[in-house]
């Protein structure tokens, strides 16, 4: 899925509500009008003043939005055909209408007025699809001159269709994609040079006549690395158990997902995120304060600290209060010997000597991860995701530990909820692949409340 895809279709709900808005606005001030109350006065401005008939409106133009989503005008796509969402408007619009008639029979002090609900049919029609227009004439513009969200792509093959996939991304920037340049083979030498020095968001694979090795060692690749990989399907379909199709130009391709989140699920995701980190934040600042002072009072130091994790192949700052001595990251070297995770790259000791009076209490109520809202609200979190990872604990991971780093990390997540820290390595690794590849709206809100009982149960992060 393309950066541009979600951004373009995300905005198109505030600007279909607006023009909606102005349809309803529109069609009102148009009956007031003396040229046309001359001909026909108007008789429900004592029933429906302008101030419940403005409420009115916003009411109704959420429940056509609905409407347009159940028709398909909010699918994410590439292109957007302007004659087929004229349809799609149109139908969605006369559905609403029509329901919104059949209300009004029963509720009849509603609507004195039958000019208004045909003008605002007709206003709103023409409306939404001007402001539709608008946007369509917009993204070709950003894509062709900026190249605005329009993913960076590797094309590998030797044959007439890799030639067509490159010359279709050079005459239609608004497709979304930008060539980064063309390999004749699968190359995994030349490969990792082009994405270290270009930066790659995608590779499309348009010749399969390689040995099946080495495309599979490209969709490793592409998976460690969080590329989309997307191939001219003809062989290897039992690659596509997680897929998705589209087109570019007139030629077919599958993409294999790494995981279910994506789309308006990736949306609305991050809306949820940033609503929930922006009111925690204002809503705790009191009693952060407070645990600052504690912080302070208890040992010398700050009272946030940042941790180096990494997320989506990205570092990033992680923000805790501080629950150790100042130099704990030094002693870790001393300590090692103890660890009593033995299954796998990570460093646990149960009684940590580093471990302030203060910090423990923190620990034990997860009260010291609560300043991660800040990157959560950044967008370098997520509330519900995989556990953060330390990049020295990334860097002795084997190949099937790195697919949960497909998605961003979690405050919470399928693994800290289901054991905390006394969970196996390969046991969390397993539970956080399953919640990658199996995301959903509902998932997230089992883990949110399971958290919660693990908060009031579990005790082993002390």
């Amino acid at each position: 899925m393309k950066k541009s895809e979600l951004f373009f279709t995300a905005i198109l709900v505030p600007l279909d509500f607006l023009m909606l808005l102005c349809a309803g606005l529109g069609a009102y001030f148009l009956r007031i009008n003396p040229w046309v109350s001359e001909y026909r006065p108007v008789l429900f401005s004592l029933n429906l003043p302008f101030g419940r008939y403005f409420s009115l409106i916003i009411i109704i133009s959420v429940f056509l939005l609905i409407v347009f989503a159940l028709v398909g005008l909010y699918r994410i796509k590439s292109i957007r055909p302007l004659l087929n969402d004229f349809f799609k408007i149109i139908i969605g619009i006369s559905a609403g209408i029509i329901i919104l008639v059949f209300y009004t029979f029963l509720q009849r002090e509603w609507f004195d007025s039958r000019f208004l609900i045909l003008a605002g049919w007709a206003i709103a029609i023409v409306s939404v699809c001007f402001g539709r227009f608008l946007i369509n004439q917009w993204q070709k513009y950003l894509m062709k001159k900026h190249h605005f969200g329009a993913n960076r792509v590797l094309v590998i093959g030797q044959d007439g269709i890799s030639e067509k996939i490159i010359k279709n991304i050079k005459k239609q920037p608004n497709l979304g994609y930008q060539l980064a340049g063309s390999l004749a083979g699968v190359d995994i030498n030349k490969i990792k040079i082009k994405f270290k020095k270009q930066g790659l968001d995608e590779i499309i694979l348009a010749d399969l006549n390689w040995p099946k090795g080495k495309v599979l060692e490209l969709v490793d690749f592409c998976e460690e690395n969080h590329l989309i990989f997307k191939f001219v399907p003809n062989l290897f379909q039992t690659l596509t158990a997680n897929t998705s199709f589209e087109t570019l130009g007139t030629i077919p391709l599958i993409e294999i997902k790494r995981t279910a989140l994506d789309g308006w699920g990736k949306i609305i995701k991050r809306f949820i995120d940033f609503i929930v980190a922006f009111f925690g934040l204002i809503l705790l600042s009191p009693f952060f304060m407070l645990i600052a002072f504690i912080i302070k009072g208890g040992s010398p130091g700050p009272v946030l600290v940042k941790l180096k994790r990494i997320s989506r192949n990205k570092e990033f700052d992680l923000y805790k209060f501080r629950s150790m001595v100042e130099d704990a990251e030094a002693m870790k070297k001393s300590l090692r010997k103890h660890n009593e995770r033995e299954d796998g790259p990570l460093f646990k000791i149960k009684n940590d000597p580093r471990v302030t009076k203060v910090g423990r209490i923190l620990r034990k109520y997860r009260i010291d991860e609560l300043p991660q809202l800040i990157n959560v609200l950044s967008g370098e979190m997520s509330l519900i995701g995989p556990r953060p990872h330390q990049p020295d604990e990334i860097a002795q991971y084997q190949k099937h530990h790195k697919k949960v780093l497909a998605i961003k990390a979690g405050m919470t997540g399928f693994a800290q909820a289901s054991g905390s820290s006394d969970l196996p390595f390969e046991e969390e690794i397993k539970l956080d692949t399953y919640y990658v590849e199996n995301w959903s709206l509902l998932m997230d809100l089992k883990i949110f409340f399971k958290t919660g009982i693990v908060l009031l149960r579990d005790r082993s992060a002390c």
